[in-house]
């Protein structure tokens, strides 16, 4: 007859694939159950949208019935308690247990497109997910989710101060300044000023819970990165580059910020944008239009996590204009990038969350 010990000692020879121990010595199963040959329990994974499920499930099963009975019949359920390293009791964003940065070193090298399909691969795979466009001078979130002209709906906080709601497309929350001014008139706004917008995102927008808050950042190393690593516990920062060497350059500067002993912002990893490009009529066929592995081999110099690439399709392009973004469209080469670049991320944010210390916002700053 089956034990529980047995099924548990069985358990102990499957490892979590990114954190490097046991699920038992993790505490990742729970509710077990036996009965007759039938036995059940439940994985508590990092994150709902974690990759690795199908793997874990395989495994589990294949322990239980090479160790214990062959005969077993193993039911494997999943939960998720998505990692976090916040501290207990934070103020700012107490519900949102991961807050992801995406930044580039320059403009044009496809950050928006990477952290929209981003927030939308990780609320596919049943994450809670919000979208803050922190880029004030060039906000792309709403021509991008197709929602221009629409503006959010203001709800009581409670203490007589009121927050704003975001808004709620392909299930996840949405913050942008283009939802709060006419997208025909530029934002001239000084440093401060912008800087003040961007807290405002943070402690006066009802984003609830979430497992990711994905933050969309204006490119290059200015006030408004500032602003945020001073404002909110930054879990990590995502880089995007293109493989272009000009953009891998800023791509270092922007590395060295979060890097500096004052920030000291850990690095999720590295994305490489427009890594080549493939024509619809020949979708087997790759153009290295702006070079090849140049994100790789700078993620290897500076020993940060290689995210991915994800390659220069037009439908991108064209799904980005029309308020469709790829992850939500029939392209399915560009969303098995994404999905692959994703399950990456998500696979980095758990290590950085099980090895490095408690997230804290920076005190730094002159």
């Amino acid at each position: 007859m089956m034990t529980e010990q047995a099924v548990l000692a069985a358990l102990s020879n499957v490892q979590e694939p990114d954190l490097g121990q046991d699920l038992v010595t993790l505490n990742m199963v729970k509710d077990l159950a036996i009965d007759g040959n039938r036995v059940s329990f439940t994985v508590v994974l990092t994150t709902p949208a974690c990759p690795m499920k199908d793997m874990i499930n395989k495994a589990c099963v294949t322990a239980v019935q090479l160790l214990v009975d062959k005969a077993a019949e193993v039911t494997v359920n999943f939960t998720a308690n998505t990692s976090s390293q916040r501290m207990k009791g934070d103020k700012v964003l107490p519900g949102v247990k991961n807050i992801i940065a995406v930044v580039s070193g320059k403009g044009g090298v496809g950050k928006s497109t990477v952290s929209a399909n981003l927030a939308l691969a990780l609320a596919e795979g049943g994450a809670k997910v919000g979208l803050m466009d922190a880029d004030i001078y060039g906000p792309s979130v709403p021509i991008m989710f197709g929602v221009r002209g629409q503006r959010p709906m203001m709800k009581d906080g409670g203490d007589g101060k009121g927050l704003i709601v975001p808004l709620d497309k392909y299930g996840i929350k949405l913050m942008s300044i283009g939802l709060l001014v006419d997208d025909k008139n530029a934002v001239v706004w000084r440093g401060p000023m912008a800087s003040s917008a961007i807290k405002q995102f943070i402690t006066d927008v009802d984003w609830g819970e979430l497992d990711y808050l994905v933050i969309d950042m204006p490119p290059g190393t200015g006030d408004i990165h500032l602003t945020m690593v001073q404002t909110v516990p930054i879990t990590g920062v995502i880089v995007v580059t293109t493989p272009q060497e000009v953009a891998l350059a800023d791509a270092k500067k922007g590395i060295a910020m979060f890097g500096q002993a004052q920030i000291k912002v850990p690095i999720i990893g590295l994305v490489e944008n427009m890594s080549w490009f493939t024509p619809a009529e020949l979708p087997d066929n790759q153009y290295f239009i702006f070079g090849k592995d140049g994100g790789k081999r700078l993620a290897e110099e500076y020993d940060i996590p290689f995210l991915g690439q994800i390659p220069l399709v037009q439908t991108i392009r064209e799904g980005g204009d029309r308020g469709i973004p790829a992850m939500v469209s029939d392209d399915a080469i560009t969303q098995k990038a994404f999905r692959r670049f994703a399950g990456s991320t998500i696979r980095s944010i758990a290590m950085r969350n099980a090895n490095l210390p408690v997230t804290e916002v920076v005190t730094m700053v002159e």
